[in-house]
């Protein structure tokens, strides 16, 4: 399926994003990867990260036009991924999607879920998404990013 095809499944709808919503958006992927190395407990760390990475997957969707609603915001965002970089994508889409469900696990169900290796794997997993969504946006909207 195609983005367009979500959206008229209605599980997409367009949006018009600009330089400042991108530039916002990246500037809390920064923050959540500074804070995500911070003196706090591995589940917490792990939040913050997973947070970096799905501002990373906003980002390239904002930037091919669209936005979830707000049902099933974080799995649609995430499922886009592949959509928008390529098929070879969803593997790490599927390692998101693990992500997503444990992010879940500690912040709503259960203490001491995530690893300070969980912690470590996500944080290098979301500064490689980080230099290919700069490269994406390079490439394909460079109109979107600041000078």
């Amino acid at each position: 399926m195609t983005l367009e095809q979500w959206a008229e499944h209605g599980w997409l709808r367009t949006h018009s994003t600009s330089q400042q919503e991108i530039a916002g958006l990246l500037a809390i992927v920064k923050r959540d990867l500074s804070d995500a190395g911070g003196n706090i407990s591995a589940d917490s760390r792990f939040a913050i990260a997973y947070n970096g990475a799905l501002g990373l997957c906003t980002i390239l969707l904002y930037a091919s036009g669209f936005r979830p609603p707000r049902d099933a915001a974080h799995y649609r965002t995430i499922q886009a991924l592949p959509l928008i970089l390529g098929a070879q994508r969803k593997p790490d889409a599927d390692y998101l999607e693990s992500c997503r469900r444990k992010r879940n696990t500690v912040g709503y169900d259960k203490s001491g879920a995530a690893t300070d290796d969980d912690v470590r794997e996500l944080v290098a997993f979301t500064r490689e998404l980080h230099a290919d969504v700069m490269s994406w946006l390079k490439r394909e909207r460079p109109a979107l990013l600041s000078p």
